[in-house]
């Protein structure tokens, strides 16, 4: 079996955006740091988020920003704090990528694109020392040696620190496999189950409304679930609903099915009309039409909102204008699960905070820190999942530095 140097200060395993700004705080400090990941490449995930635009972080007032981690607010707030949205932002400026606000005050590369910003970054950390290892999977320990499945075989490797970022379980084909649950349980790490957050969910369709309207959009609704609600335009898919207000409601419905099998999304199609406008609208005479061309032309309803009013509704609710006004700005929608943690944008559940100390150090493995989306917290997309994964990445490199430093 291969070993290693002997001679490393610090491992880092995981080359995602925790990883890579953890290595960012140590190279440089006259430090030995070299950084293990299992895929050919690193940032595969971050540039897979890119791809839709790269959304750094969020402008919103700094209570209203921490607000969103809900539970994990406590846990996170000193990381988020001190390095925070605006620290983000400069932090891209150095690397000579220009950021922008969004009217949504979410926080943009001008060019949208994660690209430029990883291949800046990755020059920077290699300039100042990194040495990176690619194709290396961690499996475990072998005492105090970490130990890691190569094309060349085993390896062990020995550091005096070790800085964990192996994110969570969606997505496995770009690098975040859940593989670490099992070894980190070994050491009597607790973990809260891995769950599928900002994700779609199952809908029983009928054959009609999957093979004539799925990837349709339901476009410019309002969403309603136990006092939230998001705006946006819904995906609807082969299995049921996905995308836009769907995902900062998603915690909530998944926990809401969890507890009761399943949940019913209230779905306002026309939420810039009143009901007393719909009524009106609906009174005016229809004469031999159908009542599909009378919504049509009466409401604007059609296509994909209109099948869902047929999908929800009985029959009887079509008869009557004001008992059809009221369901067009609440039609029910029964969820019956979430879809599978593989195809989330991201996870809940992972390393409990009481297992760690407040730098997310673990107390059974001491000189094992945790990073990153592998932690327990979750939030809704919007800047601030990648903002956590910087911030808590920054947190353990600073905590290492000052142990190794002394």
């Amino acid at each position: 079996m291969e070993h290693l140097s002997t001679h490393i200060d610090v491992v880092i395993i995981g080359g995602g955006p925790a990883g890579l700004m953890a290595a960012e705080v140590l190279c440089g400090q006259g430090l030995n740091v070299h950084l293990f990941d299992a895929q050919p490449s690193l940032g595969r995930k971050f540039l897979m988020a890119g791809k839709s635009g790269l959304n750094l972080t969020h402008g919103e007032e700094v209570e209203k920003f921490l607000n969103r981690f809900a539970a994990s607010r406590g846990a996170l707030q000193a990381s988020l704090q001190a390095f925070n949205a605006q620290d983000i932002q400069n932090w891209a400026h150095d690397l000579g990528v220009e950021t922008f606000v969004g009217t949504s005050g979410r926080v943009f590369p001008k060019d949208f694109k994660a690209a430029p910003l990883l291949r800046a970054w990755l020059r920077r950390l290699r300039k100042n020392g990194l040495t990176v290892h690619v194709r290396h999977k961690w499996s475990g320990w072998d005492g105090d040696a970490l130990c890691f499945e190569t094309p060349q075989g085993p390896a062990q490797v020995t550091a005096k620190a070790i800085i964990l970022a192996l994110g969570g379980a969606s997505w496995p084909s770009l690098g975040s496999d859940a593989s670490w649950v099992t070894p980190l349980q070994n050491t009597g790490t607790e973990i809260a189950p891995l769950r599928p957050a900002n994700c779609g969910f199952d809908v029983a369709w009928s054959d009609h409304m999957r093979e004539k309207f799925s990837g349709a959009p339901l476009k410019s609704v309002r969403l309603s679930f136990n006092g939230q609600s998001a705006n946006g335009d819904v995906t609807v898919t082969d299995t049921g609903i996905e995308s836009g207000p769907v995902y900062p409601l998603s915690a909530t419905l998944r926990d809401a099915i969890e507890r009761d099998g399943s949940a019913t999304l209230l779905i306002d199609v026309l939420p810039d009309r009143t009901v007393d406008q719909i009524i009106d609208a609906l009174n005016k005479p229809r004469g031999k039409k159908s009542m599909s061309t009378h919504l049509k032309r009466t409401t604007k309803l059609d296509g994909a909102k209109a099948a869902l009013l047929r999908e929800c509704l009985d029959k009887d609710t079509f008869q009557d204008p004001t008992r059809l006004a009221l369901s067009i700005k609440a039609v029910p929608l029964t969820l019956t699960r979430p879809r599978p943690i593989e195809e989330a944008i991201s996870t809940a559940g992972g390393v409990r905070f009481d297992a760690m100390s407040a730098d997310f150090e673990l107390i059974h493995k001491p000189g094992v820190f945790c990073a990153g989306e592998m932690m327990d917290w979750e939030a809704p997309t919007g800047g601030y999942l990648l903002s956590a994964c910087l911030a808590t990445g920054r947190c353990v490199g600073d905590a290492v530095l000052r142990r190794l430093k002394g």
